[in-house]
């Protein structure tokens, strides 16, 4: 009998697991993960910790076992998002659901890391973390999945393109999004329809462009590729994409951006070109984020519930965590409805021409042909 055990038997009270851990070697927390069945733990660690709870003869308290359980459930929210909008939406709803479950919350930021460096993080955060919720475009990483998968580490997916029958999901159906706004559109008269696109490392980015190109197909207006730019979700790609739209000799009577940043900029290069949205220009995105109400006009746009989707992510992690060991889990694929939010930035296609037929780029201070 080591002396740690002799000077708790001769005090006559309980062992505490601040005990066990400075026996073991480890820390609490690792105590508390091995004790309530935690993956994530190595094995040599895990070996420590039961040889320590025997010798010390450790009795884990119900009620305290209950909340260290909660305490213990450590989950991960990594990002690499050039949207602050979307991004601010996203930790609401993971705050929310975390603290809700009295679960800890760790927020990482995996900007400017190659893949071999996302693997590398990934396998040391595996070690620390009970599970992991992964926004675009992480969540489409096959080498960050594969290292949380081999760690035993259940990962949910928040607004992925697609299901994956490998992790568990949250979204909404982007190609029917998309659709919607497009028919929407053409219900106001419009015909000559501007496209930006999204990230195109994203399965999102492909399934709203398609939703965009069959809307056009099922009203009977032919695609024109001039009238799609691309885009990688940010605010100055937004601009640069506008910028080459609107100087079209046949420029579209509205554009569509594939997120809210992307639309506000094109406000505000329609604002800079004298166009007035949405009388000369109708100007529509997609998420519905803060962005959406900080221009003028607001935006018309795709209601995407992202806080929502996040507090359903926690809750989907939490229940596999908590309910089931890792051989029963089941993978989840949670589509959520969207939404069609009509503002002021859409006006009849018509009105465009108003009496005297001009076109939106008559009024253009650009030298652009």
């Amino acid at each position: 009998m080591n002396k740690t055990s002799k000077a708790v038997r001769r005090k006559g009270r309980a062992v505490t697991i601040d005990e066990v851990a400075q026996h073991a070697r480890v820390s609490p927390m690792t105590v508390s993960r091995v004790i309530n069945g935690h993956t994530g733990v190595r094995e040599a660690n895990r070996e420590r910790v039961r040889r320590s709870v025997k010798e010390l003869g450790y009795r884990p308290n119900a009620a305290a076992s209950a909340l260290a359980a909660a305490q213990s459930t450590s989950i991960a929210l990594i990002y690499t998002n050039p949207s602050s909008n979307y991004l601010r939406e996203l930790l609401v709803g993971a705050l929310r659901g975390s603290a809700r479950a009295a679960a800890q919350l760790t927020i990482a930021a995996w900007d400017g890391l190659d893949p071999r460096g996302r693997r590398d993080a990934a396998r040391q955060l595996a070690n620390s973390v009970s599970g992991v919720i992964l926004p675009p475009p992480l969540c489409e990483s096959k080498v960050i999945v594969s290292e949380f998968a081999k760690a035993g580490v259940p990962v949910v997916a928040i607004a992925s393109g697609e299901f994956s029958s490998t992790i568990s999901c949250v979204r909404i159906d982007d190609h029917r999004a998309s659709h919607d706004m497009v028919a929407h559109l053409i219900a106001h008269g419009h015909s000559r329809i501007g496209y930006i696109k999204g990230d195109p490392n994203q399965t999102a980015s492909a399934h709203r462009w398609q939703g965009y190109r069959d809307a056009l197909t099922e009203a009977g207006i032919t695609y024109d590729d001039k009238l799609v730019q691309p885009g990688h979700f940010t605010y100055r790609s937004g601009l640069e994409a506008a910028e080459r739209l609107l100087a079209l000799r046949n420029p579209p009577t509205a554009i569509f951006a594939s997120n809210d940043d992307m639309a506000s900029a094109v406000v505000s290069v329609a604002h800079r070109r004298g166009l007035d949205v949405p009388r000369d220009l109708s100007v529509v995105g997609f998420d519905d984020t803060s962005a959406a109400t900080m221009v003028w006009p607001e935006l018309t746009t795709i209601h995407q519930p992202i806080a929502a989707m996040a507090d359903a992510a926690i809750d989907i992690l939490l229940r596999q965590l908590r309910n089931a060991p890792r051989s029963t889990r089941v993978v989840v694929n949670h589509v959520v409805p969207h939404q069609l939010v009509k503002r002021d930035s859409v006006a009849n296609a018509e009105i465009l021409a108003g009496a005297s037929g001009v076109r939106p780029c008559s009024r253009t201070t650009s030298s652009h042909k």
